[in-house]
Parts: C-alpha cells; structure tokens; sequence
C-alpha cells in the first residue's frame, strides 16, 4: 500500500498465566472502523469491524487465542483499539502488529511471556563441617542466571552450572559445598522479563553457635520446651502455695483421729 506507515511499539514483558494489555490507539472515533490484530504477521489475534468482533461474531481467529482476547469497548469513541490477552501462554511471544484499515496505519508490539519456576533445594551429601548443596530450576523461559547467596545478598562460589534447553525452556542445576553454619539461597534472575524468585535453606554444624533470632527448628524447639517447663514449675509452685494456704484455714481437717 503506497500511503501506509507504520509506528514502533514498545516490548511488553509479562510472567505465563498473567494477562496482559498491548496498546494500540489513533486520535479518532473508531467505533465504526475496523482494526486487525495479527501475530508474527500471519495469525489473525483479534479484529473489530463496526460493532462485530473475533470474539463472538467473526470467523478467522487463529485458534491459540480463541476465547482469551478482548478489546475494551468503553475507549473506541477515544480511538482505543488496544486488545486484552488472558492467560497467557510461553507460545504467545513474538511480534503483534495492530492496522487500521481505513488510514493504512499499523502499530507494532512486541510481548514477550516467561515462565519463573521458583527454585528448589535439596541437600546432596553431609559431612561432619560440610554440606554439599543443590538448586535447581527446571523449565525456566527465557534462560535465568542462577546464583547461590547468603543472606546479605553476597554471591558465593559455586560450582559451574549445568544447562540443558527444550524449546526454548531451560533447565539449570548449580551445586554449592558450604562449611559454615548459615543461611544460603538460591536465586534465578531472568532480566529480559525483570523477574527474580529464590529458596532458601539453612545450614548448622554441630558445635557451632546458633545465631540469634534465628527461626530454625532447633530454636523453635528449644523455646518450646522452655515454655513447657516454666508452666510446668509455675503450676507446681501454685498448687504448692494453694494446699498450704487452705492448711493454715482449715487446721481441723488435718487434724488424725
């Protein structure tokens, strides 16, 4: 089309299940025009034609988005021709492409769905001052950085990680051997979606302090058993007090015949 132009559009990131708005306008009413929403430039995403729409009244809608995409109708009259995907999926990535037929106009936008699987610990092997520790994120889209920190957020050596990728989806393995009593964690960043999700663990070797205002099971523990002997003696010493008091009231009942 010799008068068409087009204007650039931003990237829109969002994590997989989310739903997501990509935003497309011109300064008009379009309640009577028609605007198309393609996918990759083939897939029909969504189109409005005066009133009907891909959500109930017209064929042609690629099935991948069949009942997950809406357009608002409230902001037509103010030229809003922007679409709303539900549920997104990992395969609904790439490039939109959003044409006002009419005025030739069409706007791009990128989107980009990552999956954030949170990390899971486990501890491989144990020694007497020694733990070998294991994270792993499996299915992660796009590919995270995978680090080991302890709890101020410094990064601690580790070994080189392993990757394997399927389709796009990575799964990464990164072991940590720890000496000393603490808490470590597991963080996966993936920068391109600006998401971050970590676990955390923690570690005691015997003979080491345990550190205060910890929430480990051992101190819990302790300060449960704490509180169970302070009532424990509390009760004694009121049933203590209790028998000598009614003694000393009632002398005559104690009195043997």
């Amino acid at each position: 089309k010799s008068n068409m132009f087009c204007l650039p559009g931003p990237e829109i990131t969002v994590i997989e299940g989310h739903d997501v708005t990509l935003p497309c306008s011109i300064s008009e009413d379009i309640t009577a025009e028609r605007f198309d929403w393609r996918a990759d430039g083939q897939k029909e995403v969504y189109v409005y034609e005066g009133g009907l729409s891909s959500s109930k009244d017209l064929s042609g809608q690629h099935e991948q988005f069949k009942g997950r995409v809406s357009h608002f109708p409230g902001g037509l009259k103010d030229g809003n021709a922007s679409i709303k995907i539900s549920n997104t999926k990992v395969s609904d990535s790439g490039k939109y492409s959003c044409e006002f037929r009419r005025t030739n106009q069409t706007q791009h936008v990128k989107l980009l769905v990552g999956e954030s699987p949170k990390p899971s610990v486990t501890t491989l092997q144990r020694g007497e001052d020694w733990e070998l520790l294991q994270c792993q994120v499996l299915g992660a889209s796009p590919k995270p950085e995978v680090q080991w920190k302890d709890r101020e957020g410094n990064i601690l050596p580790a070994e080189e990680p392993k990757i394997s990728e399927r389709g796009g989806s990575y799964d990464i393995t990164l072991q940590i051997k720890v000496t000393k009593t603490g808490y470590y964690r597991c963080v996966s960043t993936q920068e391109s979606i600006r998401h971050q999700t970590e676990a955390e663990t923690y570690v005691h070797f015997d003979g080491e302090i345990l550190p205060l205002g910890g929430t480990n099971t051992l101190v819990r523990l302790y300060v449960v058993i704490a509180g169970l002997c302070l009532a424990l003696l509390l009760g004694i010493v009121f049933c203590i007090c209790r028998t000598s008091k009614f003694k000393s009231t009632h002398p005559n009942r104690f009195i043997q015949t």
